[in-house]
């Protein structure tokens, strides 16, 4: 199917044709896997479709990223070898030496060692504020120096809701664009950019990829001055996503929507049961109406996910405990995938925030609720809780 006419289709459509045309040779209807690092030139300089050696372009990995612009409604698409290496890539092209960027207060571990350990050596000041407050970022820009807004809407792992419209507008009137990590939303539950953002950012490892079998990233943007940008560093720097990753990432695309359905029901459930324990002290999901961003969250994405976080009684000993009686949940880092997951975050994925502002509490557990039997998730969470 065409750019042109994957733009006027629906969702689900976009995510199964888009990017990709059957094989003129053989009529495949899946893109190959196109294990070549380079290709024969007709003269030189004839290169044939563009291709000439597959760090600047694969077709497996132009086929991926046709579907990631159209699925997330920009003008172009970028995939990557992780969702570090596509931050990464947006924070060199987009920034400066003295510049500055404001990020969550409650930013994902990895992204804050990004800034904290890598970017801040490089001379890119950062400072943290709550995504939630919309005044609070404001107040954490410095004019003239602030090059990114960057948010994670829900946060990573205390389910914050940014206000993406409103996000913008502050960036904007900044001189500052606005970056959305829409890796916890996935495409099929919210489209940043239509909302006024400007890139987007996704670890393709989770919701996108969704079979806790790759590792991938995606940068997607809204204007091709962006995309000229982002092109040009993905070839310099080089971190790209091989054909096998882009074919299997592509592969998770195509069943995006069925699947992040299934999460919600099962996740919706889940919450309903903890909400009710006496054993949980706190259930943190948007769905909740109790809350703070659930209006916020009703308005800008279709459904409320499949990541739930909650606290325990008893503390950070009785946290680590459930965590490692859970059967049908499996203890492990990573989220997105088809299989549910649990995990202790200030241990695990958040430990390198520890001792900062960014800490998380220590008897938090965040749960990836899967696909599985929810009759099996409810059984196998009350036996942990025990």
């Amino acid at each position: 199917m065409t750019q042109e006419r994957a733009n006027k289709t629906g969702f689900e459509t976009r995510a199964i044709h888009a990017g990709y045309e059957p094989d003129a040779m053989t009529g495949a209807v899946i893109p190959p896997i196109y294990a070549s690092s380079t290709y024969k030139q007709d003269g030189v300089g004839g290169l044939r479709g563009g291709y000439e050696y597959s760090r600047s372009a694969n077709p497996t990995r132009t086929a991926l990223e046709g579907a990631l612009a159209a699925v997330e409604d920009g003008v172009r698409g970028f995939a990557f070898a992780s969702g570090l290496a596509a931050e990464d890539t947006i924070i060199r092209a987009l920034t400066g030496t003295g510049g500055h960027v404001v990020i969550p207060d409650d930013a994902y571990g990895g992204t804050y060692r990004l800034f904290d350990k890598v970017a801040k050596v490089w001379g890119l000041d950062h400072s943290p504020a709550p995504v939630a407050d919309t005044e609070a970022v404001a107040a954490a820009i410095e004019p003239g120096r602030t090059r990114l807004v960057w948010v994670e809407t829900p946060t990573n792992p205390m389910l914050t809701i940014g206000d993406i419209e409103a996000l913008a507008t502050v960036a904007h009137d900044a001189g500052a664009l606005l970056v959305v990590d829409n890796t916890f939303a996935s495409p099929y539950l919210q489209q940043p950019l239509t909302l006024g953002a400007d890139v987007v950012v996704h670890s393709t490892t989770k919701y996108v990829g969704g079979h806790s079998d790759v590792v991938g990233g995606a940068v997607i943007v809204r204007d091709l001055e962006l995309a000229e940008k982002i092109a040009f560093h993905q070839n310099a720097m080089g971190a790209v996503a091989g054909p096998f990753d882009s074919f299997l990432v592509n592969r998770g695309l195509k069943t995006l929507h069925v699947r992040m359905d299934r999460h919600c029901d099962n996740a919706e459930r889940v919450v309903a049961f903890l909400d009710a324990d006496p054993r949980v002290t706190e259930v943190i999901y948007p769905g909740l109406t109790s809350h703070p961003g659930h209006e916020v969250a009703a308005r800008q994405m279709k459904r409320f996910g499949g990541m739930v976080s909650f606290r325990v009684a008893g503390g950070v000993e009785r946290a680590l405990a459930v965590c490692e009686r859970a059967e049908v949940f499996t203890l492990a880092e990573s989220l997105g995938g088809i299989e549910s997951l649990i995990e202790h975050p200030g241990r695990m994925t958040h430990a390198s925030v520890a001792g900062t502002d960014l800490e998380v509490p220590d008897d938090l557990i965040r749960l990836s609720v899967g696909i599985e039997s929810v009759e099996d998730l409810l059984a196998d969470l009350d036996r942990a809780l025990g």
